[in-house]
Parts: C-alpha cells; sequence; structure tokens
C-alpha cells in the first residue's frame, strides 16, 4: 500500500488544497481490457477535523489493502461540504466533481459510477448524502455514518440561537438562507425527491448510527424519510456513541457492503 499526502491548486476553492490518499500500490497498473480500474472511496471528515483523521484514528489503510480499493480523504474544513456562496468556494463541486476527475487523471481508477463511493462521519456523513445525492452521475455508493442531517433543526433560526455547537452566524455562513434551505439542493430531502421527478438513479445508500449518539433522531428521520418515499437502503442502529469505535467498526461493514452490492 502506499499512503500520500497530497496538495494542488484547486479550481473550485481557488487556492492550494491538500488530501491523503491510500492506493494499493500493487495495483498501479493502467486499465487494460483484462484488467478492470481500482475502485475507489472519497472519505469525508467530521466537524473540527481534518484530512488525517480517518489514517489516525481507523483501521482505513489496512481495509483498503484487504479489499484492492483506492481512498481519498479530502478536508472539509468545517463547511458541510457545501459551497460557499459568500467567498465563492464551491466546496460541493470539489468533492463531488473536481476530485474525483483529478484522482482519475492521477491514478488507475474505474471511471465506472458503480466502482465509485462516497462516504463519511458526522458532517461528512451529511456531505457524503448530499453530495452523492447532488453528484449522482460521480458515485453509485453512499456510505453515511453518525450523519450530521441537521437541516429541520436550523431552518429558520434567528440571531440569538446557538446549540452548544454554532450558533446563528455560523450556520447562516454555511447553509446560506436559512428560511430557504430546507427544498434547495443543500437538503437531502429535496434531492431525493428532485431525482425521483427525473427519474434518475440513485446512489444505494448505507446509514448507520449508535443508539447512544446524539444524532440518533436525525438519522432515524432520514430512515423513515427513505422508506416513505420507497428508496432502497440500508439502515443500521446499534450500541454506540459519536465515537471512533463505533465508526471504525462501521466503515468495515459498510465497505463489505458497497462492495457486495449488485
Amino acid at each position: 500500500m502506499a499512503n500520500l499526502q497530497m496538495e494542488y491548486y484547486s479550481k473550485s476553492l481557488k487556492r492550494q488544497v491538500s488530501f491523503s490518499a491510500v492506493i494499493p500500490a500493487e495495483r498501479l497498473e493502467p486499465p487494460s481490457p483484462e484488467r478492470k480500474g481500482l475502485r475507489s472511496l472519497y472519505l469525508l471528515h467530521g466537524y473540527a477535523g481534518s484530512h488525517t483523521d480517518w489514517l489516525y484514528f481507523t483501521r482505513i489503510r489496512e481495509l483498503a489493502e484487504k479489499h484492492h480499493i483506492a481512498v481519498f480523504m479530502p478536508s472539509g474544513e468545517n463547511h458541510f461540504y457545501l459551497d460557499d456562496e459568500d467567498k465563492g468556494e464551491r466546496h460541493g463541486e470539489f468533492i463531488g466533481s473536481e476530485l474525483v476527475e483529478l484522482t482519475r487523471s492521477l491514478f488507475p481508477l474505474s471511471r465506472e459510477r458503480g466502482d465509485t463511493f462516497i462516504g463519511g462521519l458526522s458532517m461528512g456523513g451529511f456531505g457524503a448524502i448530499r453530495n452523492g445525492l447532488k453528484y449522482n452521475g460521480s458515485f453509485g455508493r453512499i456510505i453515511a455514518l453518525s450523519s450530521a442531517l441537521i437541516l429541520h433543526g436550523i431552518a429558520g433560526i434567528g440571531p440569538d440561537f446557538h446549540n452548544g455547537i454554532a450558533g446563528y452566524g455560523y450556520y447562516r455562513r454555511v447553509f446560506g438562507d436559512l428560511n430557504a434551505v430546507l427544498g434547495s439542493d443543500k437538503d437531502p430531502e429535496a434531492l431525493v425527491q428532485a431525482l425521483k421527478a427525473a427519474g434518475a438513479e440513485l446512489p444505494q445508500i448505507y446509514m448507520a448510527c449508535g443508539t447512544e449518539d446524539f444524532l440518533l433522531e436525525q438519522n432515524r428521520l432520514f430512515h423513515v424519510f427513505l422508506t416513505g418515499e420507497g428508496v432502497a437502503h440500508t439502515y443500521k442502529e446499534s450500541p454506540g456513541a459519536h465515537t471512533w469505535d463505533f465508526w471504525n467498526t462501521y466503515i468495515a461493514e459498510a465497505l463489505e457492503w458497497a462492495l457486495a452490492a449488485d
């Protein structure tokens, strides 16, 4: 396996950016009729984290080697992997399009949607769901662990709002007009409904959340929403909190699910 720390100028973000990568070095051969390109996973960290979190706190390198899959871990910088409308920094476009195309140009990756996955935890779980749906032409599988599906909790909040994690100013900056966020392209529920209306193929979705996690109710509600919309998905609950122990267990299970999916 090869562990890489990479830096380049991002057109979407208009500056130098860094990301981590784990590549099966023994598979660094150009795709051919006899050899399929590598499957890939774009794996997103949580709030206050960095692009090295998955390397430091989980078995992702071991899992990448076991499954012969390339894993790319970018930085979300507390932006929920959404475009910053004021600064013109397009974090969603960076994750959903630019990084995918860049890594495909650098490494022998499969260009098939079904071989390209996006995943994440907490803030990164939200980013995986939103960008997996928004850029559904890029990704065939979504892995969402303890996802921060917080839109219903911040929609319409006022300037005095603070939930112990962040306040109105932060959420206004990240999500834009909080009176219009529901139903927008930042809203996973609206994206699901728009894709269904267009007759588009939705990515397959895997969700997991611990029963002691403070985000459990939000994950249950999205599970109920998907069920009500007739969207096939996998949803898991088990004892666990908002911790690396839980995520380390479920990233392994989720990869087995993704690689076994039709």
